[in-house]
């Protein structure tokens, strides 16, 4: 049984990120699980560091947007999901290809959930690993 209350589509998930951050550094979700989320990120001028390296941030733009986008789907309709703490341990660097982030929950309680993301190269090496703590907000009035 999925994990998802609200529909995870893939296609309009993409699209909710035209415009956006997300869109400009070329993220993109690739894959909807029954309890898991994948998206990926390209190594190019828009997300490397000075020194031709991954940018650490980037990796954490991948991990919020994963989570974020797990959590809010994995919440009840109406419901929104915010970010509360995020953290992430860069484990080797890239200098190209993309790097991919999977998306698993941890904990998906009633106000808060906890999603690890892990996030690999091109030859599946752990680069990242990243750990978001979502507020889950009811409906306004």
């Amino acid at each position: 049984m999925a994990l998802w209350l609200k529909p995870a589509i893939l296609e309009e998930i993409n699209a909710r990120s035209a415009d956006t951050a997300v869109a400009h550094l070329g993220i993109e979700i690739t894959e909807v699980g029954d309890d898991y989320l994948v998206g990926r990120v390209p190594v190019d001028h828009r997300t490397k560091q000075p020194f031709g390296l991954l940018h650490g941030g980037v990796s954490v733009v991948l991990a919020e947007t994963l989570g974020s986008i797990a959590a809010f789907h994995a919440s009840p309709e109406g419901h929104l999901a915010v970010g509360l703490d995020i953290n992430a341990n860069h484990l080797r660097a890239v200098r190209s290809g993309w790097v991919t982030g999977t998306a698993r929950p941890v904990h998906i309680g009633r106000t808060t959930q906890v999603w690890q993301i892990d996030m690999v190269d091109e030859r599946g090496q752990m680069n990242c690993v990243s750990r978001i703590t979502m507020a889950i907000l009811p409906p306004k009035d």
